[in-house]
């Protein structure tokens, strides 16, 4: 399978795309964040709105 043949996501906190991942095989259903970085970034942006 080549790479641009891979399922691509947005992520929602720098609306970049990202493809699958090995890794996430299991998960990708799940997954919504592209990188730790932006995941950490969506809880600081909630914990400054709340």
């Amino acid at each position: 399978m080549k790479k641009s043949d891979l399922p691509t996501k947005i992520c929602l906190v720098c609306a970049r795309p990202f493809a699958w991942r090995r890794k996430l095989a299991k998960v990708w259903d799940e997954v919504k964040y592209c990188s730790d970085a932006c995941r950490m970034r969506k809880k600081q942006r909630e914990a400054t709105q709340a």
